[in-house]
């Protein structure tokens, strides 16, 4: 179920009404959370059910067995068990395909042509954020950092919170999961603040995301047909387009569990105004890149083994990540530059400060802000093209075609900037995302939410009815097709 569909507009009022009906009672309301999550999400392919069903049970007995014995060679196997369950869903899922098709292609660089063909799979939405989420409660569990539940109903809505299911926060047990033990009164300005987020996400989903696809899709789907400056275009569009649609996806969620009394964590933080790709990737899908430091780069010896060491495991780090976020080459293209960037940044730091000094680059100016946060955006978007292309050689055109056949004439012409897109619509994406800009600008500086409650009640309900109508009526909607979030096929 999509969070900006009909469907969930149906859906989300019975849940919230049923849901403060029966708050008090601390059982009702977790099965009642099962109950919509599980609906939440069947209602995409019911068959799939039965993955979260396994992986929670699974997770729930190896987490109590691992509690209780300190046996090692024991608990090493338990731990097994829940990694061979889980990423072995994943690996089957979503990497089968991928590897059969990579085993071919490497036997074709030889000279020799294999026949293979790939299997029928169906990708099970949101499989790589629930099964993260489930494997940290085990391995937190192995380390002794985590007592295990005994109350099977909490994990398994623990597990399933439809909230973020599909498309993450992904949440660490020690975390949501006590939240689940609690009680919660009705909040009217917890509930207000989610709604205004959840309205806010919605904004960024189909005002902005969506329709900067429009224009996205079609370049990238037929990048035979432009230029230079189209595909800078695209790629621009698609760096706000992916932003928009994930950080949107993140408020949406964090909004209905706010409405209900629960606090997910941050997952984005104004990743654009980033000074280094190493403060961009501590705002950029904060969940996942902990969950990466803390499952596998610390476990692989992080930075207390040397300096190849440190460096080899953040290439390897971002490697796995770019696996992790989609099977195919592409994908790992993609990690491998954050991961190689990351790695000179991190050899080249005392000298660039040094560097940086005599230029005055250090000081803390506009100035100096805006030139480091084009730089970093600049190699953001160029590794955005690994990620957006259809395949290895779409991307290879792109990239040099933006290099090679970059046609300042055409910087302005509307016939570039406006393929797909009619002029309002463009108009519409540039005034929104400039709106996004200063909304999160002020946010971070003041309290957005407090400011505007400090307001007289007409000019809020202003503001809240105003939300409302850009989002129905400049929103991507009616005779568009409802797009899904960039992040449920991962």
């Amino acid at each position: 179920m999509l969070f900006n569909s009909i469907d969930f507009a149906i859906f989300f009022p019975i849940v919230f009404v049923l849901y403060w009906i029966v708050a008090k009672n601390l059982a009702l309301r977790n099965a009642l959370i099962l109950v919509a999550s599980y609906i939440f999400y069947g209602w995409w392919d019911w068959r799939f059910l039965f993955l979260i069903v396994i992986s929670t049970l699974v997770d729930f007995y190896v987490g109590k067995r691992l509690y209780g014995t300190d046996k090692l060679t024991k608990r090493k196997q338990l731990l097994f068990i829940s990694l061979f369950v889980n990423l072995g869903f994943l690996i089957y899922f979503k990497y089968t395909n991928f590897f059969i098709e990579t085993f071919v292609d490497s036997f074709s660089l030889f000279g020799k042509k294999l026949e293979a063909s790939t299997l029928n799979i169906i990708l099970p939405v949101g499989i790589s954020f629930y099964t993260f989420q489930t494997l940290s409660y085990t391995i937190d569990i192995y380390r002794k950092q985590l007592k295990p539940t005994n109350n099977l109903l909490a994990f398994s809505a623990f597990v399933a919170f439809f909230p973020q299911l599909v498309a993450g926060p992904i949440e660490r047990a020690s975390h949501l999961l006590p939240q689940f033990y609690r009680t919660y009164k009705f909040n009217y300005k917890l509930v207000k603040s989610g709604l205004l987020l959840m309205a806010f996400g919605l904004f960024k989903k189909m005002v902005i995301a969506d329709r900067a696809a429009l224009y996205v899709n079609e370049v990238y789907n037929n990048v035979d047909d432009y230029g230079g400056v189209g595909y800078a275009y695209a790629t621009i569009l698609f760096a706000f387009q992916i932003y928009c649609d994930f950080s949107g996806y993140s408020d949406i969620a964090i909004g209905l569990g706010r409405t209900m009394g629960f606090d997910l964590m941050k997952n984005f933080d104004s990743p654009y105004i980033s000074k280094s790709l190493t403060e961009f990737w501590r705002r950029w899908h904060i969940s996942l890149s902990t969950w990466f430091r803390d499952y596998l780069y610390i476990p692989l010896g992080g930075n207390k083994k040397g300096k190849f060491r440190t460096y080899s495991n953040i290439f390897i780090v971002f490697v796995v990540s770019g696996l992790w976020h989609g099977a195919a080459l592409t994908f790992v293209i993609w990690g491998a530059i954050h991961g190689a960037i990351l790695m000179i940044e991190k050899g080249s730091l005392s000298y660039r400060k040094r560097v940086f000094a005599k230029l005055g680059l250090l000081k803390n100016t506009f100035s100096n802000h805006l030139f480091f946060g084009l730089i970093i955006f600049v190699i953001v978007c160029f590794a955005w093209v690994f990620f957006r292309a259809n395949s290895l050689e779409d991307a290879w055109q792109i990239t040099n075609g933006i290099i090679t056949d970059f046609n300042i004439d055409r910087l302005f012409d509307k016939n570039t900037y406006l393929i797909g897109l009619k002029t309002n619509e463009f108009r519409v994406i540039m005034l929104s995302i400039l709106s996004l800009y200063v909304i999160e600008y002020v946010h971070r500086k003041k309290n957005l939410v407090g400011i505007l409650n400090k307001q007289s009640m007409a000019f809020r309900w202003f503001c809240y009815l105003g939300i409302v109508f850009i989002i129905i009526i400049f929103g991507v909607y009616g005779d568009r097709n409802v797009q899904e979030f960039i992040y449920f096929q991962f």
